[in-house]
C-alpha cells in the first residue's frame, strides 16, 4: 500500500480507533469512564467537569472568529510529556494534540485531543489561546492534505527545534480570527515561539505529575505517522472550509511578502 509520511514538529500523531458517535455526545466520555475506574480522585473529576464550560465556550469563540465549524474534540484523561534525549532531564507537556485518525472503513478525519491537566487548571484565556491554536493546526493539516502537498519534513530532534518549527507552519492567525482582536493577542502572547505557561506548567506537574495521575509519556523524536494515499483521497471537506484555506493561506503570503528583506 502506499503510504504517505507526515511529520510533525510539536504534536505527536497516531492512528487510532475512535468511536465518533460517543465524542460527538460528550467529548469527556473517556474522563467519566476514567473516573469510574477510580483512576481519578473526585476533587480532580469535579474540578475538569465544572471547567469544561470554557472549553465550550472557546469552540464557540473559534468558530464565530473564523467563520468555520470545529473539528471534532474530546478530552483526555491524562498528561501528556514528551522527552528529548538530547536535553537530558527535561521534558515538554502537550496540553492539546491534532491528530489524524483513520477509522474502520479508510476514511480519514481529524480529531483535536485536549488533556485534563489544561481543563483542570488552565486559565480561561490559556485554554482558548491553545483551542484557536490547534484549529489553525487543523486548518494547515486539511490544507495540504487537500492538495496533496504532502512531503517528509525533517524531523525535530529537541523539544526547542520542535516548538520553533511548530509556529513557522500556521496559517496567519490575524487572518483566521480578524473580528476578535482579544483572542489574536491571547494566541500571538502565549505561542511567541512555541506554547509556554509556567504557572500552568507547575500546576500540572504539582498537582497531576506528581500525584501519580495517569501520564503518558511520548518521545519526541517519535512524531511520525504514515497516512495512506487513499485515506487522504476520501477526507471530506466542505467546499467552504477548502476557499477560507485558501484565503487564510493568501494572507499568510501576502505578509511574508511584506517583510524587509523578502524576495
Amino acid at each position: 500500500m502506499t503510504y504517505w509520511q507526515w511529520t510533525f514538529s510539536n504534536i505527536f500523531v497516531r492512528l487510532f480507533r475512535f468511536q465518533y458517535k460517543q465524542m460527538s455526545f460528550d467529548p469527556l466520555y473517556k474522563v467519566h469512564d476514567v473516573a469510574s475506574a477510580g483512576k481519578l480522585p473526585e476533587k480532580i473529576y469535579k474540578l475538569i467537569t465544572e471547567r469544561f464550560s470554557l472549553v465550550t465556550e472557546g469552540i464557540e469563540r473559534v468558530e464565530k472568529a473564523s467563520g468555520l465549524k470545529y473539528p471534532y474534540f474530546y478530552v483526555e484523561p491524562s498528561m501528556v510529556v514528551s522527552t528529548s534525549a538530547a536535553e537530558f532531564m527535561q521534558f515538554g507537556i502537550f496540553f492539546a494534540r491534532t491528530i489524524p485518525v483513520i477509522r474502520e472503513d479508510n476514511t480519514l478525519h481529524v480529531v483535536v485531543q485536549i488533556t485534563a491537566p489544561l481543563v483542570a487548571f488552565g486559565l480561561k484565556g490559556t485554554i482558548h489561546a491553545i483551542l484557536a491554536h490547534e484549529f489553525m493546526h487543523y486548518l494547515e493539516l486539511v490544507g495540504r492534505i487537500v492538495k496533496m502537498n504532502v512531503v517528509s519534513d525533517e524531523i525535530s530532534g529537541t523539544l526547542f527545534e520542535g516548538s520553533y518549527a511548530d509556529a513557522g507552519r500556521l496559517v496567519e492567525e490575524r487572518a483566521v480570527f480578524k473580528s476578535d482582536q482579544t483572542l489574536i493577542k491571547h494566541i500571538t502572547t502565549r505561542f511567541p515561539e512555541g506554547f509556554r505557561d509556567l504557572k500552568l506548567e507547575d500546576k500540572s506537574i504539582k498537582n497531576w505529575m506528581e500525584k501519580g495521575l495517569p501520564t503518558i509519556r511520548v518521545p519526541i523524536d517519535a512524531n511520525v505517522v504514515k497516512i495512506p494515499a487513499a485515506a487522504m483521497a476520501r477526507l471530506q471537506v466542505e467546499q467552504a472550509v477548502k476557499d477560507k484555506i485558501v484565503d487564510f493561506e493568501n494572507a499568510r503570503l501576502r505578509k511574508k511578502k511584506s517583510l524587509p528583506g523578502h524576495v
